[in-house]
């Protein structure tokens, strides 16, 4: 029998960063380690394989791109509907949720195309849950783009871009959040996914979960 004790809420972790920075893995990898050491843990990303996040990915590489508008509100639909059919349930469950980009993405990236992130954090705030831990990984743009190019063999999409990236990673550096850990995205995989552990460790100790 678990005689694990849990808050009545469980925990939500967001990865962000730019594209190339190994974010989804180590999401993936924080996952794999909280169930390894027995935590009740859930992986998901945005945007979602649903309806509205599939129109995303393809606006993304498309040669006409939908308008940032557009673009905004297929994230708010997509947002509100992961929030209620996973992140929330998860939550009150009592699991430890690890998602791989959030709206601090929506706010880098569609603030780079012109729109304002503080508003878009607002509209946000309004229905999405806060992260109690946000792990943000950092990597110059140049590097992400070469990294792009070398470990996936494909080319930049519209949202990777050079200049682009310039912005996004400009509207990450400004964000102030407390629950922002930040990482250097250039340590090896070992170092990185230790770094972000530790960060991690300490939010189940500040929370009443035991650290096996």
């Amino acid at each position: 029998m678990n005689s694990r004790k849990h808050t009545p809420r469980g925990l939500f972790i967001v990865v962000e960063g730019i594209d190339g920075t190994g974010k989804t893995t180590l999401a993936r990898d924080i996952c794999r380690r909280l169930e390894s050491k027995g935590f009740p843990a859930v992986f998901t990303f945005e945007p979602t394989d649903g309806p509205w996040g599939m129109i995303l990915r393809r606006s993304f590489s498309a040669p006409v791109r939908l308008t940032p508008e557009e673009e905004l509100d297929l994230f708010l639909k997509d947002r509100k509907e992961h929030v209620k059919k996973v992140v929330s349930p998860s939550l009150e469950q009592g699991k430890i949720v690890v998602c791989d980009r959030y709206y601090f993405s929506t706010m880098a990236y569609q603030g780079a195309r012109g729109l304002d992130p503080e508003e878009i954090r607002k509209t946000n705030e309004i229905f999405a849950p806060a992260p109690d831990l946000i792990l943000l990984l950092e990597l110059n743009p140049e590097a992400a783009i070469q990294r792009i190019r070398e470990s996936r063999g494909e080319l930049p999409d519209n949202f990777e871009q050079i200049e682009y990236l310039e912005r996004v990673t400009l509207i990450f550096k400004d964000l102030s959040d407390q629950s922002i850990a930040r990482i250097d995205a250039e340590l090896p995989p070992q170092e990185l996914l230790n770094s972000a552990w530790q960060r991690v460790s300490d939010l189940l100790g500040n929370r009443c979960f035991p650290v096996l």
